[in-house]
């Protein structure tokens, strides 16, 4: 089969927004079918794929704790509860900073050392980026 036949087959089922196609000419045949996406309507509870958590970074200011994966940031563990830290709270490495909701599954972040909080660099309920600072500690 000509490959231009094969081209327009193709474009008439973008066109067409057709899911398979077939077509038999004398004993040549095609069959093109489009690939199943790969979303579901109902959420999947799997894990994230996420980088390792991003280590402190220095900054002339203090050390900052950078987000390790993309999704929404609580600072409390339930919604009218104390916050997991505050700005002058102590924290030793592993503590739990907050939490990072990603495909519904709630990630603690940690403090990957020891030290006060400075400054708390997002709002609770905040969408957050992959590498987006979160928390300075004290220079």
């Amino acid at each position: 089969m000509d490959i231009r036949k094969i081209k327009k087959l193709i474009d008439l089922m973008i066109e067409s927004d057709l899911q398979a196609i077939e077509v038999k000419e004398g004993d040549q045949s095609i069959s093109l079918t489009r690939p199943t996406p790969v979303y579901t309507s109902a959420p999947v509870a799997t894990a994230p794929i996420a980088a390792p958590a991003a280590p402190a970074a220095k900054t002339p200011r203090g050390a900052v704790e950078n987000s390790p994966m993309v999704g929404v940031f609580y600072a409390a563990p339930n919604p009218g509860e104390a916050p997991f830290v505050k700005v002058g709270q102590t924290v030793s490495a592993g503590e739990t900073l907050g939490i990072i909701e990603a495909m519904k599954i709630m990630n603690p972040i940690e403090a990957t050392q020891s030290g006060v909080i400075e400054e708390i660099l997002v709002k609770n309920g905040e969408v957050i980026q992959f590498g987006q600072p979160l928390f300075r500690y004290r220079a």
